[in-house]
Order: structure tokens, then sequence, then C-alpha cells
């Protein structure tokens, strides 16, 4: 099939089976029931899993992944609908440890067809066996009107969802800090995205994020703050990024059956903005000053001696000048009598 993509009013058509330059992909993925992964996410507490799901008009499903792109297990959401799944996000729980995994029904073709969007929680499973798991709404809207979106993002730090928006004046907006199950929640606008973004994921240190589009990707150390651009392989219509568990490269996969995901190495200047900065060591307290190699060590009688403020010398005077004056005003008062 031909893929179809649109900038700036111009139809851009990639031929079938377009792959990446020399590159292999890192696995194709196997599965007949995955043919269109729309979302992409590296576990954050198994090895060598990966995790994706089909796009709009699918149950409420989504696939673990082993390293040769065979899938590992089949995952139902109890309760949850699909009605157009467009990305998912992996993250730790903050407070626990325990792996997440967030699922975003967030696409509007008609950029404000729906009233509100939803995006699922779940729980990693600890096993790789077919099981039903219990997930958790929560329902959003924008703050200024309906967007179509494809790419979801979850801080590993802080645990914030944040959702960008596929536009041609796209953004990215950030959810509550705290997610309500009984009300719908706000997002909230808090920096531009590139146009016609398909994806967007965290760094697995939070250091950066990265937001995808047709034809490339963007990292950012954050919203407004671009740290580079980074080429991606050519694909039919590329729908999914993630970061590696090390976060040193960029994964990318792309709709259709029987599709490849890809291994992108991240530029060195990427990593170099991106590594954690040197702690500056204290400063070390400094000796007592010492004086003739002698320290300078207060004597708390000196101390007290300088804080009266008149010399030991001094009051002795003072006190044999006022008995000398005692008698003197003695004597003269006997004389008058």
């Amino acid at each position: 099939m031909l893929a179809v993509t649109v900038l700036a009013g111009t139809a851009m058509f990639a031929g079938p089976g377009a792959s990446a330059d020399d590159d292999p992909p890192l696995f194709t993925i196997k599965d007949s029931r995955i043919t269109e992964s729309s979302g992409l996410a590296v576990s954050p507490t198994h090895k060598n899993v990966y995790y994706t799901h089909n796009d709009s008009g699918a149950e409420p499903v989504f696939y673990a992944l082993g390293p040769n792109g065979r899938t590992r297990a089949r995952f139902t959401l109890q309760g949850a609908v699909a009605r157009d799944w467009e990305a998912m996000a992996a993250s730790r729980d903050p407070a626990t440890g325990a792996g997440v995994l967030w699922f975003g029904d967030i696409g509007d073709n008609f950029d404000g067809a729906w009233p509100d969007i939803s995006v699922y929680k779940v729980t990693e499973p600890t096993t790789m066996q077919d099981a039903v798991l219990p997930a958790v709404r929560y329902r959003f809207r924008y703050e200024d009107g309906g967007h179509n979106a494809e790419g979801i993002m979850v801080h590993p730090r802080t645990g914030r969802l944040y959702v960008v928006t596929k536009q041609f004046a796209g953004a990215v907006y950030a959810a509550p800090k705290r997610l309500r199950t009984d009300k719908v929640n706000v997002l909230r606008k808090v920096g531009a995205a590139p146009m016609m973004a398909t994806d967007a994921a965290y760094a697995p240190d939070g250091s950066s994020f990265v937001i995808r589009t047709y034809f490339s990707a963007t990292v950012y150390r954050a919203p407004g703050e671009q740290i580079a651009r980074v080429s991606m392989p050519p694909l039919e219509q590329a729908e999914s990024i993630a970061y590696t568990a090390d976060g040193k490269a960029l994964l990318t996969g792309t709709e259709g059956a029987a599709s490849p995901v890809y291994r992108v190495p991240l530029p060195a200047e990427v990593l170099r903005e991106t590594a954690p900065k040197p702690k500056p060591k204290p400063t070390p307290t400094p000796p007592p000053a010492k004086k003739g190699g002698t320290a300078l060590v207060s004597d708390s009688r000196a101390d007290e001696d300088a804080d009266a403020g008149v010399p030991n010398l001094a009051v002795a005077a003072w006190l044999a000048a006022a008995a000398a004056a005692t008698g003197v005003i003695t004597l003269i008062a006997r004389r008058t009598r």
C-alpha cells in the first residue's frame, strides 16, 4: 500500500516497502494480528520486552514483544474502550518503583468531534502470559478546545502526563499533577510541538524528551528548549517512537503488517547536552589561622576581659584613686565639726 502524508498542503508518497537506508531493523513485528502498530514503549521492569498496540477500530489490547519481534503475551484492558488509540507510554511509579503503562485514546481526526479524550493507566504485568488487566481511566479536555493528538509521554521522575497534538501548529499539553477519575481533567498548553507530530517519549532519566514527525525527530530539554533534530529512517507511515532502556538511542516504528522497528543512536551532541552534570564539590572549611606556629584559639577568660572593655590595671588604679578620695573627704568632714 502507498502511505500518504501531508506537508503544507502537498501530498507526499512513500513507495511500497520503504525501508531504512542500509541499516537493518532491530526487529520486525511477526504477529499477524498487529497490522497498525501505533504506539511503542520499552518495558521499565522486564529486560528485552517491548510493548505495542493497534490503531483505531481495534480491541483494547496491547502486546508484549520479544527482541526477535515475536509476541510473548497479549493483554486486554478490562472495561476499556479503544475508540482511537494512538499512543502509549511506559514509566515507573515514583513512589513504589512498579512499572506503569499508559494508553492514549486521544485520536480526533475532526479536532473536536469528541467532548473529551481518555488515557488508561495499567500496572505493568509481572509475568508474560495472556491476561485481562484492570485499568484506570482518566478523562481529559483541552483548555482551548478540541485537538487531534497522537503522542503521550510521562515524566519518569514526577509521573506527570503530557499530550502532544498532531496539527500544523501542534503543542505540548500538561495534565494536572494529580489526576482525578471523578471529573474531566484539564490539559493546559506548556509549549509548541513540531508540525504533524505522530508520537513522543521521555528519556528514562527525565533529562529530555523527543517528538516524532513523519520525517524526523526533535529532542528537547524542556518545552520550547530544542537540543537537536535527529534523522529518522524512511518509513511508510512513521507512527511511534521510544527511548531504549539506557537512554542512548531511539526506537521508531510504523504501521502495516510485518512492520519494522529501528534503533537510531542519539547524536553525540544530544548525549553531551543531556548527560548528568557533575555536582560541585563542597568548599572545605579552612582551619583556624595560625600565628607564630600557634593556633589563634579563643580563650574564654581573655574573651571575658575583652568584652568588659576595661584593662585590669585600669580597674585597680581607679579603685586606689577612689579610696584616696574617700580618705580626703573624711578628713575634711572631721575638721569642720
